[in-house]
């Protein structure tokens, strides 16, 4: 691990912040210095093609994959250690999955748990880890599944719902941990087409609401619409970046004018 002491001021400061971040896999180096910010309240967009490193950046993110070296911070502090004088220690399992609680995280594949309802699956984690009554945490998730557009479901088991249904219950199950910040893992990429609206109209929703949100996507009219920032990622870099109006309508690097081309 290489030079991650450095302090960061949290007040006011961005929710995601990357320095230099590299991860590699063996030999094969999936991620080769990234930088970028995420500001707090804001919809920021990883375009880019596969094995570009965009969804390995995104499990960084929560520690689902650690970093082999720079720096990374979540709302001001170091992602999975903990600095003290100019020496950093490496957090607890335990250490990592509490700070984990802050971080939502919808996946590709829903991850439902198959042997539960929707409302089993969306109050599991609140009561659980977080220990809140199963009163209270069956009211919000009844709330949430209203939220998206969900609450006649709430007895049904995932083999019972679509795919645009799961991917919805998989967001409401997020959202019951009250998080700081989101991160969706290409949320549309498994759905069928006529599918996909109802899940980015749940996301534009909570753009609409404040929530920080990392979005890794192929739905380039989301990220013109709703995205405040977006970068474009190709072999393990930040080729562009800017505004996402501006990138996808006269994107600068030839790299990235070539990818829009088969996508748009």
């Amino acid at each position: 691990m290489t030079d991650l002491s450095k302090p960061v001021d949290a007040a006011g400061g961005p929710m995601v912040r990357a320095e230099n971040v590299h991860k590699s896999y063996g030999l094969v180096e999936v991620l080769r210095g990234i930088d970028l910010e995420v500001k707090q309240g804001e919809v920021f967009c990883l375009i880019g093609p596969s094995g570009s490193g965009k969804s390995t950046f995104l499990r960084c993110i929560n520690h689902l994959e650690k970093i082999n070296g720079g720096r990374l911070w979540v709302d001001g502090e170091l992602v999975g250690y903990r600095q003290k004088g100019d020496k950093l220690y490496e957090l607890k399992d335990r250490e990592v999955a509490l700070k984990r609680r802050d971080i939502g995280m919808v996946f590709q594949r829903f991850n439902l748990f198959p042997h539960m309802t929707a409302m089993e699956n969306v109050i599991e984690a609140p009561v659980q880890v977080k220990g809140e009554s199963k009163a209270d945490a069956r009211e919000r998730a009844m709330a949430l599944l209203e939220r998206v557009g969900l609450s006649d479901k709430a007895k049904s088991y995932p083999s019972q719902l679509s795919g645009g249904q799961q991917q919805r219950v998989a967001i409401a199950r997020a959202l019951a941990m009250k998080p700081k910040l989101m991160l969706f893992d290409e949320p549309t990429s498994a759905l069928d087409p006529e599918l996909v609206g109802d899940v980015l109209d749940v996301m534009r929703g909570l753009a609409e609401e404040g929530m920080t949100m990392v979005v890794v996507t192929h739905e380039m009219g989301f990220a013109r619409e709703v995205g405040d920032a977006l970068v474009f990622m190709d072999g393990g870099v930040v080729v562009e970046s800017g505004n996402p109006r501006d990138v996808l309508t006269d994107p600068q690097h030839e790299r990235t004018r070539a990818f829009l081309s088969k996508v748009l």
